[in-house]
């Protein structure tokens, strides 16, 4: 953060929670994905996550906060939020999660993460969605109450996410078709009996959670909802999966009904089409396999 804008902006961040610009020890720039720019900031009291984008949507950083204050009120370990600002400039200020010690076990933090999300997963929702929309990535996500699992995967989001690829001109004649076909025929695989609405982190790949000190896993940046608990596991098993002691654990705690195999690659269209729309063509070929599957 070299300009007089960026350090103004860091500066009106840090006044929210009572420090000063005379307090600021050192800035760092850290990993924050695509979205938005991520610094480390460190004080004479404190150590702070800080994000940062420009030209945000409105409701963005709330959107974090909210998500992130629901999956804590259901028992999952997120970081605190100190303060943020929506609007063209927005930012969110953040507790900054300590690295793990020398001595902590990867194996033993994803069987702490397996059984935490367990654990969340078994948090039970009036219906499926929520009270507000928030966002998947920097994209729109359409939520509201509706009492159809099946109706509202359709409607709330694969059916956003192919308008949106077709406006952008990525959906081919034959793909559109066969995402058209698949959106008729979804009732065939998941008119499940029974499900039970469950919070969602939402968009659980392996770069929305951080290993703490202490074997302690983390979630952060969620897209929150209540929906089949099956979507995070398989949004978890799409870029390349989590540790198998995550899964081990989180079967001994909450085992899986029959037949999440086939419908593991439905739900990973759902995040495929949103990386279509962000991406480009790339992951087209993955979509076409999908549809290839349910509708030949």
């Amino acid at each position: 953060m070299r300009s007089h804008t960026d350090m103004s902006t860091l500066h009106e961040a840090l006044q929210t929670v009572g420090e000063t610009p005379e307090s600021i020890v050192s800035v760092q720039a850290v990993s924050g994905g695509s979205i938005s720019r991520a610094f480390q900031i460190e004080t004479d009291k404190h150590t702070y996550f800080f994000k940062w984008k420009q030209g945000a949507p409105d409701g963005f950083f709330r959107a974090e906060r909210d998500g992130l204050r629901l999956l804590a009120d259901a028992g999952a370990r997120v970081p605190e939020v100190y303060a943020f600002r929506d609007g063209h400039d927005g930012w969110i200020l953040m507790e900054w999660i300590p690295a793990p010690d020398m001595g902590d076990s990867s194996h033993r933090t994803a069987e702490a993460l397996g059984g935490m999300l367990a654990a969340l997963h078994r948090h039970p929702g009036k219906a499926y969605g929520l009270d507000t929309d928030n966002f998947i990535g920097p994209l729109p996500q359409a939520n509201g109450w509706m009492d159809s699992w099946t109706d509202f995967y359709r409607e709330r989001r694969l059916l956003p996410q192919i308008r949106l690829a077709a406006r952008q001109h990525r959906l081919p004649s034959a793909r559109a078709k066969r995402l058209n076909r698949l959106l008729d025929r979804l009732e065939k695989w998941l008119d499940i009996p029974d499900i039970r609405p469950a919070l969602l982190h939402g968009d659980l790949w392996g770069g929305n959670w951080i290993a703490g000190k202490g074997n302690i896993p983390w979630l952060i940046d969620p897209a929150v909802y209540y929906g089949h608990r099956e979507v995070d596991l398989a949004m978890s098993e799409l870029f390349g999966g989590f540790p198998p002691a995550f899964y081990a654990a989180y079967r001994e705690v909450y085992p899986l009904e029959p037949g999440y195999e086939d419908r593991k690659p439905l739900y990973q269209l759902y995040y495929l089409l949103v990386h279509l729309n962000l991406f480009g063509e790339s992951y087209g070929p993955d979509i076409d396999r999908i549809c290839g599957r349910y509708v030949g």
